[in-house]
């Protein structure tokens, strides 16, 4: 296993590897459903998260989405 440097909303962040978006949100504990991913300045689908692998390097931003009323 290696490690991979990302940065994650301007966060340096180390990510065990090899590693898909999935994988990312599942370690920060957030819900792909109220998530939206951007890669290196594109969106990644919801349904391409499983398969799209992360590199050395990657920019990854995540925004949440917060229900209310």
């Amino acid at each position: 296993m290696t490690e991979l440097h990302v940065v994650v909303n301007g966060e340096p962040r180390l990510v065990p590897g090899p590693a898909t978006i999935a994988d990312l949100l599942r370690q920060l504990n957030l819900d792909p459903r109220t998530v939206v991913v951007e890669l290196n300045r594109e969106i990644v689908r919801r349904p391409r998260l499983e398969e799209t692998a992360l590199s050395e390097g990657d920019s990854i931003e995540l925004v949440h989405f917060v229900g209310g009323g």
